[in-house]
């Protein structure tokens, strides 16, 4: 039997323990290998910034604050520079989410949604294997977040959006208008 002692709110004990929703699903579908990953919020962001080891060099960047309703967007971007771009939020990003980050490469597609939840779409199975190697298990279906917010739900947190905006501005992405999913672009 463990005990946790100390001054630790509540809220953030849970997230450092992993949780039987932790794991991923996989198929195929018109081609295209699909994943959904899904673990406690400090996990899903290290699992994201790991896998995206995994994409190319130059990558397309997108990131949307849901919050401020702010798009921005930058191709050919150092995945370096990407990587550590991210690495620097990934605190407040696991503590306040609603941000949705894509990294896009030739043949992959690695997003990190708004509601801490890791989609992979790719030409190839390879990240089947890139996922049980991080220690996840394949499942036929993930549990449902107990939480799970809309766009217009997200609680103001001015510090994610200031740390969306720097990293935006660290990567020298450009803000752009964002058009709607289902609708013609």
């Amino acid at each position: 039997m463990v005990f946790i002692r100390g001054p630790h709110p509540e809220a953030s004990i849970w997230r450092h323990f992993r949780g039987e929703g932790d794991g991923f699903t996989f198929g195929e579908r018109e081609g295209v290998s699909e994943a959904m990953v899904m673990a406690n919020a400090d996990r899903i962001v290290e699992l994201f910034l790991a896998l995206a080891e995994h994409l190319p060099p130059a990558v397309t960047v997108e990131m949307h604050d849901v919050r401020a309703q702010l798009h921005w967007r930058g191709d050919d971007t150092a995945l370096v520079d990407a990587r550590d771009t991210i690495a620097r939020i990934k605190g407040t990003l696991a503590m306040h989410a609603g941000v949705e980050l894509t990294l896009v490469g030739a043949d992959d597609q690695l997003t990190l949604t708004p509601n801490l939840e890791i989609f992979v779409y790719a030409r190839t199975d390879r990240w089947l294997y890139l996922l049980q190697g991080k220690g996840l298990r394949r499942r036929k279906q993930l549990r449902p977040r107990s939480w799970r917010l809309s766009p217009g739900e997200f609680a103001p947190a001015a510090a994610m959006s200031v740390a969306v905006r720097d990293a935006a501005e660290r990567l020298a992405l450009q803000q752009v208008q964002r058009v709607p999913p289902g609708t013609a672009s």
